[in-house]
């Protein structure tokens, strides 16, 4: 193979396991290699540990060379690479939550996503960083250095799954995963031009379950994507949230057609940050395709308000303010500033202010159900803003606008609806921009067949930013 191996796709890798022209091993130390040259200037990874990853490759090519590698319900991913969100629990390495503040306890067991990869010969590379207890879209973090986007190194990769989103567009391998609570997948994945999914809420166990967490792959093409998705989407119990176990043919990615399809073109959130022209162009240029393929694209007028926005900001503060109360000061002062002056936000309300907030999450869910049922689908902005400064911790970088980038992102995260973010475009630092396709809850696979006809009805894609140099 002429491709470098650290920018092979997993189903090219697993061909080239099968076939006998590449082996797990040369495999893993050639992305190894890859890491050491870019992680001095990314900072994408934490827990990298060599020797674990080496040993899970040979184990896996002792397999494929006795002519037995692990294969699950149809798919094999045996020997190929992944990155884990730090978050995601793996055994025996602590869980700092992107903060200084965390204990460094070892995890005694794998979250569910890490025990269904560990299970499937997945090759263990290193977690991947998170900002400060998940409450930035950045890379910033008081126990992490600063994670970077590796298409401009000035810029930001987005979060909270910063590390996840910087390692995959760089070529740290081709499967990553990252979670999502109000667009932690979805908001890195646009910034660094990868697909990402938010599964429906229960379709990938995780633990532990919280009102609108998901986990889901972040991956270079939508086909590693959905190879992902057949691995993680399997029952574990510790998930009290989790949905039945459904039989879907994950890797049937080519059956959708867009004829007479009725899709909802969303560019207004109605709440939070404007959209920034060169975001709308990107999404109204997605859908002009769309529609030339044979799709109905019609209009979405904006459902959500600042009010329920800054109604579930606030409720986020309150359940953050209590984490705070339950610390020692020595402890409070470990975390980063913004974070904790966003966090001391939710002291002093009432019982009632409490559930008044609570309730703009529900009134959230209902809008958006209301507002996207007309449609197969739904096209739109993943975030209102472009590409923003590696050192800031928003947006906005102002803590009283927190959460005003997440207008297009987090509807579907209270709605428990599957979205999907792929690279439409690219902006002015020469960030990718992305376009979210969502769609009704339970129909991930239909998500991921509307991203693959996109990645096919784009234009020619720019290179990936594999060889990231320092800022000047």
């Amino acid at each position: 193979m002429n491709t470098a191996l650290h920018a092979l796709s997993a189903l090219e890798l697993v061909a080239g396991y099968r076939s006998g022209a590449l082996s797990p091993v040369e495999v893993t130390r050639a992305i190894l290699a890859h890491i050491d040259r870019c992680e001095p200037v990314l900072q994408a990874t934490y827990a990298l540990d060599a020797d674990v990853a080496l040993a899970m490759a040979r184990a896996s090519e002792a397999r494929w060379q006795a002519g037995r590698p692990i294969a699950l319900r149809g798919v094999c991913i045996d020997g190929v690479p992944v990155t884990i969100k730090e978050n995601i629990a793996t055994r025996g390495v602590p869980v700092p939550l992107g903060t200084a503040a965390t204990a460094l306890v070892p995890a005694a067991q794998d979250a569910p996503p890490a025990a269904r990869l560990r299970e499937a010969g997945a090759v263990f590379l290193a977690k991947t960083t998170m900002p400060e207890f998940g409450m930035l879209s950045s890379g910033l973090s008081s126990f992490h250095p600063l994670t970077r986007n590796p298409w401009n190194t000035a810029m930001n990769p987005g979060g909270s799954s910063a590390g996840a989103g910087a390692a995959a567009a760089a070529g740290y391998g081709p499967l990553h995963i990252g979670t999502d609570i109000g667009g932690s997948v979805r908001l890195p994945a646009a910034w660094c031009g990868l697909a990402g999914l938010k599964p429906s809420l229960g379709r990938v166990p995780i633990d532990p379950p919280y009102m609108g967490r998901c986990a889901g792959p972040m991956t270079r093409t939508v086909a590693d994507a959905a190879l992902m998705m057949a691995v993680l989407a399997q029952p574990d119990a510790r998930d009290h949230m989790s949905l039945p176990p459904a039989d879907i043919d994950w890797m049937d990615l080519d059956a959708l057609d867009l004829r007479g399809l009725r899709l909802g073109l969303w560019l207004d959130a109605g709440c939070g940050l404007p959209a920034d022209p060169q975001v709308t162009q990107a999404v109204e240029d997605a859908a002009r395709l769309f529609e030339a393929a044979g799709a109905i694209v019609e209009p979405v007028r904006p459902w959500m308000t600042d009010e329920m926005l800054q109604g579930m900001d606030r409720f986020w503060r309150i359940r953050a303010a209590c984490d705070l109360q339950a610390m020692g000061p020595e402890q409070r002062e470990r975390i980063l500033p913004i974070v904790r002056t966003w966090a001391e936000g939710g002291f002093g309300h009432s019982g009632e202010q409490a559930f008044a907030a609570y309730t703009q999450t529900q009134v959230i869910r209902a809008a958006t159900v209301a507002a996207t049922l007309p449609f197969d689908y739904v096209l739109s902005p993943v975030s209102p803003n472009t590409a923003f400064p590696a050192e800031w911790a928003y947006p906005s970088n102002d803590v009283a606008r927190a959460m005003d980038h997440i207008g297009y992102t987090v509807p579907f995260s209270m709605s428990e609806q599957p979205a999907m973010s792929i690279a439409g475009g690219h902006d002015h630092h020469g960030v990718p921009i992305g376009l979210q396709i969502a769609g009704r809850r339970f129909d991930d696979l239909g998500v991921l067949r509307m991203a693959r006809a996109f990645e096919r009805l784009r234009p020619e894609q720019r290179p990936w930013p594999m060889a990231p140099q320092a800022v000047a």
